[in-house]
């Protein structure tokens, strides 16, 4: 994170676009950089109807070949919606 080339920083910089679209379209519920001292990675928590449709998202992401993807299904038990 601390180290990128100008073209791995532009890279990058596509990454948060998609992200934040994702976020914007309510697929992407939080994303952002993990500052963990052994080096640096990112988190996303989204939802989708199927793993497909994860690896599709991973697939068109602008990182896809920089970055490393391991994901995780996960069940919510609360989502925003049930709180309010």
């Amino acid at each position: 994170m601390t180290d990128m080339s100008d073209d791995e920083r532009k890279i990058m910089q596509s990454h948060v676009a998609y992200w934040s679209d994702l976020l914007k379209r309510a697929t992407a519920i939080v994303y952002g950089p993990v500052f963990d001292p052994e080096g640096g990675y990112g988190v996303g928590v989204v939802s989708v109807d199927s793993e497909e449709q994860l690896k599709q998202i991973i697939a068109a992401d602008p990182a896809n070949g920089l970055n490393e993807y391991e994901f995780y299904p996960m069940k919510a038990v609360f989502k925003k919606d049930d709180t309010q």
